[in-house]
């Protein structure tokens, strides 16, 4: 698996492997996988991460990178659970799509480090984080952690953490930067999901809208799909690959986000084929600088 903390570079027009073209601007973004250890071959969590893979892995370009953005572990993140997932993703590994993972509520930051050993990097800026930073051409990627604790619903960035991000935002100002992160800000339209989220929303909102080269902060956490904006900044709340809970609202999927010179579109796929919201696109321009 690609190191989290690691940085991808690829050229302007394209990325080339061994034997696959990359596109260098199209990200595939998946969430809330929640895959445990003991889960049959044939139950729908795991499947529905194999037919992503499998999906992927079809296309004739393949996206630059592959971000898991949280909630890996079906619970509390048992090794086994993150044994399962590095099995199911290795086809991606195979094929040399880089994969970066941040964690979620249901993930154990030790455990995750103690399976996945080339995770934990010996000169990590931020010691009791998991973060990283992945440049395209059109974009920097900055990927944080809000895991506060196991099993706790609340997410938390905590003064190490941002002060890391303002850092790297200053020092990579030049081009559109998109924020990801496990959980959902208590900001946008969503209120109802708001005690759940990130507890220094003010915190890192500030930090954000005052760096106008910050033009989206994606997450999960909720189980579903909607857009929204705060302060000029695109919230982009992308659907679980695992399980909803109200299936007659929201569904499973993934989110293929293709970067532009003003922006980005982000397309979501679901696992029902025959669901509205399968191929739908949403066009998103970024503010000014």
């Amino acid at each position: 698996m690609a190191q989290l903390g690691g940085a991808v570079v690829c050229g302007t027009n394209l990325c080339l492997g061994a034997e696959h073209a990359f596109d260098p601007n199209k990200i595939a973004i998946l969430n809330d996988t929640h895959i445990g250890g003991a889960h049959p071959a044939n139950a729908p969590i795991p499947t529905h991460l194999r037919d992503t893979v499998a999906w992927l892995l079809r296309q004739d370009r393949y996206p630059a990178a592959v971000i898991i953005n949280g909630d890996l572990a079906l619970s509390d993140g048992r090794p086994a659970d993150y044994k399962h997932l590095t099995r199911l993703v290795e086809p991606l590994h195979q094929a040399g799509i880089p994969i970066h993972l941040t964690l979620g509520n249901h993930d154990d930051r030790d455990v995750f480090y103690k399976v996945l050993k080339e995770e934990k990097r010996p000169d990590a800026t931020v010691v009791s984080r998991h973060v990283g930073m992945v440049s395209l051409p059109l974009a920097n990627l900055f990927l944080l952690d809000s895991l506060k604790a196991p099993m706790v619903a609340q997410g938390l960035l905590g003064a190490e953490q941002l002060a890391w991000l303002g850092r790297m935002l200053d020092e990579h100002f030049d081009k559109p930067a998109l924020i990801l992160a496990h959980h959902n800000p208590r900001l946008g339209d969503d209120e109802k999901h708001f005690p759940g989220g990130l507890e220094d929303t003010e915190a890192l909102w500030n930090l954000l809208a005052s760096r106008t080269h910050v033009k989206a902060y994606i997450h999960g956490h909720i189980h579903h799909r909607d857009y929204s904006q705060h302060r000029g900044i695109h919230i982009v709340n992308t659907p679980a690959t695992s399980f909803v809970l109200r299936p007659e609202v929201s569904t499973t999927g993934w989110t293929m986000a293709q970067l532009t010179e003003n922006g980005a579109e982000f397309m979501t796929l679901t696992h029902l084929r025959d669901h509205p919201w399968d191929g739908a696109v949403r066009k998103l321009e970024w503010r000014s600088a």
